[in-house]
């Protein structure tokens, strides 16, 4: 990356903090942080940075430690790399800073376990002598904390929303932050009787004239749900339903026009449309755009697999940028086939008694089953055109996905497709309305891809306005993503605005005013930075210039949230140290913007009150590819050989995941580490992300086998250590860390003495289609992967080979109960017996249901005491 401009702003020129009066910034001198609270006149929302095992995040959503960004979606947590500041040891002992010495010096010893990459610094912060227990875990001890600020698009940059003590809709600038502005008196949002209107969200419209309340929200999805919708204009206070309100909403999506203030909805599966000259009568009609909505065709909004695979949103429906026309995407799902879900008590007491289960019927397409048929349809305000889009070469309706649509320019659209095995694809333009199109790029093998690996997706194009019309989207460059400029909006070749043996995880802005665009670098994969670079101009040779905008020079995990017009962002640091969460102003005056919004000060304090383990991260060489690595080890270890400890290998590994990284947290590994005595690694192999498309593309129709050999290597390597007890090293997992826990105990390897396994797949049969079919193909095409990667080697899984538990709950929809219930039935019939198993009862992927969440984590801990003890074993 080329040049550096990381610009810490000094505390002793902080302005007026926005939450804090202690300011902080992470430059090249790493200042504490010396606030003991936080105050401010303006309030925000607090939030956990991260529940100890939330579960959310990933595009399998499996692990609950593996959460958000996925933006990225993917990443999961490593452990934190303490400050070097706090490397001072007390001065009353010499010895101890002989001991301290001693550590850190094996900790980079054995982080030097088969190196041939980067090795991340590892700092031993002072510590405490409390010991972790269960409750800390649990109890939010270690929580770190974020605040949440809501950008307002349609207010000048820089303005933000909040709800005051009162209820009231504020807005405030970050230039002043004190000076409030009352959007809506909430007072005056009335029901058709005359009261209060009790509402959960809100929208304001683009020319800031309406705002859209939602009430008796119901929750239906990941994303959807449904509820009640209301319109509030702000000129005479008067409040008006979308449509008369129910008890039994049925309404699914409201969104605002970019511009002025029409509203189009989705109700009952079908489209609707309110136009900005009927907003202003007394009782505004809505105009519908569809009529064939039903159970089974979706228009404007996904069924169920398209929102958990494909958009990760409750939305299937655009806006063109001047307002104009709307396109959507209609969906029917007919032939896809229902899968039940069963409960068996809806209550939080288990002791309720219900003699009747109630189900839950869902359209849920598995492998090789049909999908929903999907096509994209526009929609002209001014004509009230309705035409469905085609193209050219267009595929199957029954094999293919529509993976991404968006508009690239006021009469420009852009659509993606690819088939079933996401192997070959079509980017497709539609300008000036018409509903023929064109492609214009290539994917797959013989196209942008360039290899044999799957063709990700994501939402990532953006259109650009300037002196050179074109879009932003990430492509892969030479096998690792990076950010691509095409202009006109008909190239087929791209501008390469990044390049490298590095990726780009996200374009988190662009400041089209100033010619800058922002985005999040993983480089080295372990880190997230943020950058930014130039629009490619046409009036000359374009140069890629890099600046990095977060400090480079140490490891570093961030995440950002920019202003609409790219001027602010919030800068989140999430680790290796304790989080921090600054706003900043863009550019580079002297006096630009900076102020703490949270510091964290005290779980600063807590975690000096706590031992806390040695941590090292690493790589390591598993058939010629470089693995990223974790290692925790207790704090005090004896590293003599004298005393042999056990290894636990926490394991996620699908396809495109994240492990191990450098961002902070404490959770139940800490408390094992540092109370149990146990050593933890992690190890990211083959199939996983952020490295490049050459360790992605090796799993391709062949899942569970060269991340299982990966696993392996790294026990064996470990088992090499003196310290190293070999009668006790395991692995364990959730979701495809489950899956990969069985398949590594059915390789029957010799090197794992224990296992357990959390909502694990057994079969991708079981699986959803859109996700599987990406990395295994279809069922016909590839009948011996789908074989061989199943669990079927129920042998390995005896007593006198391994100690193994495994647990799934009765009501996961996402990996559901049948592949549990289908391991069940191939034990019993091998008559396989040692192992032990547990089902909670309704609980989701979460284990959600009556305090299961929790009783997991006990269950799991009992057994590792029972199977393994406590501390380091003297080995005569």
């Amino acid at each position: 990356m080329a040049t550096s401009s990381y610009d810490p702003v000094s505390d002793t020129v902080d302005r007026t903090p926005l939450v804090s009066q202690s300011a902080f910034t992470r430059g090249a001198r790493r200042h504490s942080i010396d606030a003991s609270s936080d105050a401010s006149s303006t309030e925000f929302r607090d939030q956990l940075e991260v529940e100890p095992f939330d579960e959310k995040g990933n595009r399998f959503r499996d692990d609950p430690a593996i959460e958000e960004d996925a933006g990225e979606g993917e990443d999961g947590q490593g452990y934190p790399v303490e400050p070097s500041r706090r490397l001072r040891p007390r001065q009353k002992s010499r010895k101890i800073l002989a001991v301290l010495i001693v550590i850190v010096c094996f900790a980079a010893l054995i982080g030097g376990l088969a190196a041939t990459g980067y090795s991340a610094p590892t700092y031993l912060l002072k510590s405490g002598n409390r010991r972790i227990t269960m409750d800390h875990v649990f109890n939010g001890t270690f929580n770190a904390y974020t605040k949440q600020l809501d950008w307002v698009k349609e207010a000048d940059d820089g303005t933000f929303s909040h709800v005051n003590r009162d209820g009231n809709i504020v807005l405030a600038t970050v230039h002043n932050m004190t000076d409030e502005t009352v959007l809506v008196d909430s007072s005056k949002v009335l029901d058709l009787h005359g009261n209060k209107l009790h509402w959960q969200t809100w929208q304001l419209s683009a020319d800031m004239e309406y705002v859209l309340f939602k009430t008796d929200h119901v929750k239906q999805w990941r994303h959807s749900s449904f509820g009640n919708y209301w319109v509030h204009r702000r000129s005479d206070s008067v409040t008006f339903p979308v449509i008369p309100p129910s008890t039994h909403p049925t309404t699914t999506l409201c969104k605002w026009s970019p511009v002025g203030h029409a509203l189009a909805f989705v109700n009952k599966n079908d489209l609707y449309v309110i136009t900005e000259e009927e907003m202003h009568s007394a009782q505004p009609r809505p105009l519908r755009i569809t009529e064939d909505g039903s159970d089974v065709i979706f228009n404007g909004v996904p069924d169920w697999v398209y929102e958990e695979e494909v958009f990760e949103t409750d939305s299937a429906v655009w806006w063109s940028p001047d307002a104009q026309t709307l396109a959507y995407l209609r969906s029917d799902e007919s032939a896809v086939k229902d899968f039940k879900l069963q409960y068996y008590n809806p209550s939080s007491d288990a002791f309720e008694t219900h003699q009747y289960q109630s189900e839950l019927d869902m359209k849920y397409p598995k492998p090789g089953t049909p999908n929903p048929l999907c096509t994209v349809h526009s929609y002209t305000l001014a004509t009230q055109a309705r035409q469905q889009l085609s193209w050219e070469g267009e595929m199957p309706l029954d094999n293919r996905i529509i993976v991404e649509i968006g508009w690239v320019a006021d009469d420009a659209l852009l659509v993606k497709e690819i088939d079933r095995a996401a192997r070959v694809g079509s980017v497709i333009l539609f300008e000036g309305g018409a509903n023929q199109g064109d492609i214009v790029r290539t994917l797959g093998e013989n196209g942008e891809e360039g290899d044999g690996g799957w063709i990700d997706h994501g939402q990532n194009v953006i259109p650009v306005k300037g002196a050179i019309g074109g879009y932003l989207d990430i492509v892969p460059n030479e096998g690792f993503n990076h950010i691509a400029f095409f202009s006109p909006l008909n190239a087929t070749r791209p501008i390469w605005v990044t390049s490298g043996e590095w990726e780009v995880t996200e374009i988190s802005g662009v400041d089209a005013e100033r010619g800058l665009i922002y985005f999040m670098s993983a480089n080295p994969s372990i880190d997230r930075h943020l950058y930014s670079a130039p629009i490619p101009s046409a009036e000359e040779e374009y140069e890629p210039a890099l600046t990095a905008l977060t400090d480079t020079s140490s490891p570093g995990y961030y995440t950002v949230s920019f202003s609409p017009g790219g001027r602010y962002y919030v800068l989140a640091y999430k680790g290796p140290e304790v989080p921090w969460q600054r706003l900043m102003e863009t550019g580079e005056e002297e006096d630009r913007e900076s102020y703490l919004l949270e510091g964290n000060a005290k779980l600063n304090e807590t975690l000096s009150e706590f031992v806390r383990p040695i941590i090292t991260r690493t790589t390591i060489e598993s058939d010629g590819y470089e693995l990223n690595m974790l290692e925790m080890l207790p704090p005090n270890i004896d590293t003599s050989g004298r005393k042999k400890y056990p290894v636990l290998i926490r394991v996620y590994g699908g396809p495109g995941s994240q492990m191990v990284s450098n961002r902070f947290d404490r959770d139940w590994h800490t408390f094992l580490v540092t109370s149990m005595k146990y050593v933890v690694i992690m190890i990211d192999g083959r199939g996983t992300g952020f490295k490049g498309r050459n360790l992605r593309n090796p799993v391709r129709d062949d899942l569970g086998h060269w991340e299982v050999v990966d696993q392996i290597a790294a026990a064996k390597e470990m088992v090499k250590r003196g310290y190293v007890d070999r009668d006790r090293v395991g692995i364990w997992g959730w979701s495809y860390g489950g899956y990969m826990t069985c398949k590594t105990i059915e390789a029957d390897s010799g090197i794992f003495t224990l296992g357990m396994a959390v909502a694990p797949v057994t079969n991708w049969l079981y699986y959803d289609s859109i996700y599987t079919e990406r990395y295994m193909s279809t069922p016909s095409a590839n009948e011996l992967g789908y074989l061989t990667s199943a669990v079927n080697n129920v042998t390995s899984f005896s007593g006198d080979k391994v100690d193994f538990i495994w647990a799934h709950g009765s009501g996961d929809d996402n990996v559901h109960y049948a592949n549990s219930a289908s391991l069940l039935d191939k034990l019993t019939q091998r008559h396989v017996r040692g192992w032990r198993f547990r089902m909670f009862t309704d609980s989701n992927h979460s284990m959600d249901k009556r305090e299961a969440y929790r009783e997991l984590y006990e269950w799991m801990t009992d057994y590792l005491r029972e199977k393994w003890g406590v501390g380091g074993k003297i080995h005569h």
